[in-house]
């Protein structure tokens, strides 16, 4: 039998890129990864096997989990965009929920019991306190974040059955990009302000929309927990590292513990690429709480997790430099290209 494998889904997207690139740079060698390539990239994928297909595919998830003797599935293959979950809540249950519920089953039919899923802050919905802890209530408000959290439910249905030990990162803002600038979020219309605020200063978006100034925060407007994607990328690692070492289940939040507001942002890439950006202040959106910052203790303490990027100027000097690149292949006609 080959060395066991790592199937990591939605490994050409934007996070999922990242821990192959860790996975490898760490020495791991049998890693395949799963993608439609709906979403994500053939040029994020920077070593591995990439399969092409979908998660919802059971007789192709079985025949990988079969043939590269997988014994752990990182999990990223999802749709992300709240505002479209909101207009099409039935695309996002079924990639999200029915897809994750067929790779679940694959995984118990051939026996692998190391899961890693790639979970959401949108499952706390609007906390009425911040830091949010791993026992704040579950609440979501939209399509994505249900769809996300009935995932965890399965999670912890296949843990109490004996089929399956899991580790469920609920992410917060995810920023910036691989430091050299080799991979990066490359996903058209993204909604993620550090990314928008990039492609804003790069002249790729006419203006950049603050939407709320008058909150409750140190300058009036929303406070959020930016987590530098490849400190996410590691702690994906070390959640592997702490399954193969026999550890429980635990749902974890992936967050710094501290948040910056949008004003502060924005005045970092100001800063940064040397020009004002153009910036149109309009009313709160619904739904947005005035702060969301992530209690972090629990999984620095139990996998050993040191954030190495927890610096605003990085993060998005890391993102402005990828836009910039992106922009460069745009322009020599070497762009990245979905399928």
């Amino acid at each position: 039998m080959s060395e066991s494998g790592i199937l990591v889904t939605g490994g050409a997207g934007y996070i999922g890129s990242h821990v192959v690139k860790q996975l490898l740079e760490s020495g791991y060698e049998n890693i395949v990864i799963l993608d439609n390539l709906s979403k994500g990239y053939r040029d994020a994928v920077v070593g591995g096997t990439l399969v092409v297909g979908d998660t919802g595919d059971r007789d192709l998830v079985n025949k990988v989990l079969r043939e590269h003797n997988i014994s752990a599935v990182m999990h990223f293959a999802a749709h992300t965009i709240v505002p479209e979950s909101v207009e099409d809540p039935l695309k996002y249950y079924g990639n999200n929920t029915c897809c994750s519920r067929n790779l679940l089953q694959c995984c118990v039919e051939n026996g692998v019991d190391k899961f890693i899923f790639s979970s959401t802050a949108a499952v706390y919905g609007i906390p009425d306190h911040s830091p949010v802890t791993e026992n704040s209530a579950n609440q979501p408000i939209n399509p994505y974040g249900t769809s996300k959290l009935m995932t965890e439910y399965m999670l912890k249905d296949l843990d109490i059955a004996g089929k399956m030990r899991h580790v469920a990162l609920r992410y917060f803002n995810v920023a910036g990009s691989d430091l050299q600038s080799r991979i990066g979020q490359a996903t058209p219309k993204a909604t993620l302000l550090i990314k928008v605020a990039c492609e804003t200063a790069i002249g790729l978006r006419d203006e950049i929309s603050v939407f709320g100034t008058d909150y409750p925060t140190k300058d009036g407007t929303g406070v959020r927990d930016y987590i530098h994607v490849d400190d996410l990328a590691d702690a994906h690692l070390k959640a592997l590292n702490y399954l193969d070492q026999g550890g429980e289940s635990v749902t974890l939040n992936c967050g710094y513990g501290h948040g910056y507001s949008v004003r502060e942002v924005l005045d970092t890439v100001e800063k940064l690429n040397g020009k004002p950006l153009p910036i149109v202040e309009k009313a709160r959106r619904a739904g947005d709480p005035p702060e969301l910052i992530a209690s972090a203790d629990k999984i620095r303490n139990l996998l050993g997790w040191e954030p190495k990027y927890d610096n605003l100027d990085t993060i998005v000097k890391s993102a402005l430099d990828w836009e910039k690149r992106l922009q460069q292949l745009r322009e020599s006609g070497k762009a990245w290209k979905n399928g």
